[in-house]
């Protein structure tokens, strides 16, 4: 299994790291920053690091030779269509939420703010639309009383995620597909930055992102 991963910061090295410890042929890393911790673990490591043309787009150049799977963690570029192509199996990412709830960049967050009892993490097939393609697999976590969204992601989601994204990827090892469900989109909500909603004070609703 030959794995191009996308990624930054802290949850991209500790993918990065996963990875490897489950024999995956990590091919290269893709980074926006090419000073990110996550380059620096990788040239470390002797694998070759890739920065983006495009901080927000990752396009089909950027994608090693011969990969099988695409994988992002905290990744803010998207993966064209053509970069997915470029990969057999396509591309996934990790999402913290129980998809279709909190689709976007402020998935924690929103779940502390609307007060939900349980959180939850997803692994989704990319795709053109944001954290709208297909769930791979999914898990969820009680929130204890006054956690802030910082605690929350680091006791439980991160380190749900990385248990999440091993067993797909095992899985894709082992069989050499990937699970697809649809999401439903009925149940479809958006999670925008904070700041941007208290700027314009605008009221939610349940929407697929753009």
């Amino acid at each position: 299994m030959k794995v191009t991963l996308a990624g930054s910061r802290h949850f991209g090295v500790e993918t990065f790291q996963m990875l490897r410890a489950h024999a995956i042929d990590v091919a290269r890393v893709v980074v926006a920053d090419g000073g990110d911790r996550l380059a620096a673990a990788a040239r470390a490591a002797g694998v070759e690091v890739v920065v983006q043309a495009e901080p927000k787009l990752i396009v089909p150049s950027e994608i090693a030779p011969g990969t099988d799977l695409i994988v992002t963690a905290h990744c803010h570029a998207r993966v064209s269509h053509a970069a997915l192509q470029a990969a057999r199996l396509g591309g996934i990412g990790y999402h913290p939420s129980l998809l279709p709830r909190h689709r976007g960049i402020a998935a924690v967050e929103w779940t502390i703010r609307e007060g939900d009892p349980i959180a939850g993490g997803t692994i989704y097939h990319l795709s053109d639309r944001l954290d709208a393609g297909a769930i791979a697999a999914q898990d969820w976590v009680f929130v204890k009383k006054g956690e802030t969204a910082r605690e929350l992601w680091e006791r439980a989601l991160a380190p749900l995620g990385l248990r999440l994204l091993a067993q797909v990827i095992d899985q894709a090892k082992a069989t050499g597909a990937l699970s697809s469900r649809p999401q439903d989109e009925q149940f479809a909500t958006s999670a925008p930055r904070l700041d941007a909603i208290a700027v314009h004070a605008a009221p939610r609703h349940a929407a697929s992102a753009s």
